[in-house]
């Protein structure tokens, strides 16, 4: 038996040839150490398939955030266009803003400076109304009114205070009327002075020179004019005449009430207004 396993020792011994014979500690040693690397290689493995995991998403993840960064930051560049269009919008909008207030207040100055200039007329007007009524105080029961209208004043002569009917000839009430007036405005070198003739609607009878209701009116107040230019001495400068026929009615009722209030010479006083056109124009 002991030769039996002797011849077998010996013959591994051969078949191995040049193998080192190892004890049965190292063996199992051995052993144990290939068991251990083969628990650590499969850890390691397991590790190495996490990891591979992990980077494919975080791969996917990076992709994700690459695509929303690209979003944030092609919609950052658009807002950011926005924004300096809107910025540009806004300063020119406040250079706007700032010229128009500029602008604005140079209009309520020259407002205030028109607005001082009509109160300076209107109050001129009054005191002229108020110094004629009192000159022509007199004549105000034979057809003679003094009214202001548009900063204007009106003095209303019914035409049989100054005129037989149908003439043309002023007559002697109506040269006292007028010179009471032109005694104020020759003291009134300012005012401008337009003389305006009206008649009623009824056709005038063919008087030589005068051949209908035009004729008469413009004639009327010419002659108003060379009354108070050669006899009261009025600067003509001042003076406009106008006639206005029978289209300008006070009264356009049919009446012969109304037609004697249609017939008249309406003198129109009006101040010099070359300041309030100067502020006007500039």
């Amino acid at each position: 038996m002991k030769t039996k396993y002797f011849f077998l020792a010996a013959g591994i011994c051969l078949a191995l040839n040049s193998c080192v014979v190892l004890s049965p500690k190292k063996y199992h040693a051995l052993l144990n150490e290939r068991d251990s690397l083969a628990t650590r290689t499969g850890a390691l493995e397991d590790t190495v398939a996490k990891l591979r995991a992990d980077t494919m998403r975080l791969h996917h993840q990076i992709a994700d955030l690459t695509n929303t960064y690209n979003t944030l930051n092609s919609n950052y560049s658009a807002l950011n266009d926005k924004y300096g269009a809107l910025n540009n919008n806004l300063t020119t909008t406040s250079g706007k803003v700032t010229q128009l207030s500029a602008d604005l207040k140079k209009r309520e100055e020259r407002l205030k400076e028109v607005e001082d200039a009509l109160h300076r007329r209107d109050e001129a007007s009054a005191a002229l109304r108020d110094k004629l009524q009192q000159a022509l105080l007199g004549f105000q029961n034979s057809g003679l009114t003094v009214t202001i209208k548009d900063g204007k004043v009106y003095v209303s002569l019914a035409d049989k205070l100054l005129f037989p009917s149908g003439s043309i000839i002023i007559n002697e009430n109506g040269k006292l009327a007028l010179q009471q007036l032109a005694a104020v405005l020759n003291k009134e070198p300012e005012i401008n002075i337009a003389v305006e003739g009206h008649t009623d609607d009824k056709k005038v009878i063919n008087l030589g020179q005068i051949k209908d209701n035009w004729d008469l009116s413009v004639l009327r107040a010419t002659s108003v004019c060379r009354y108070l230019t050669e006899t009261e001495n009025i600067d003509p400068h001042r003076l406009t005449a106008t006639g206005k026929s029978q289209y300008q009615p006070v009264d356009p009722t049919d009446t012969n009430d109304a037609r004697a209030k249609n017939r008249r010479i309406e003198i129109v006083l009006t101040p010099k207004l070359d300041e309030l056109y100067n502020l006007i124009k500039s």
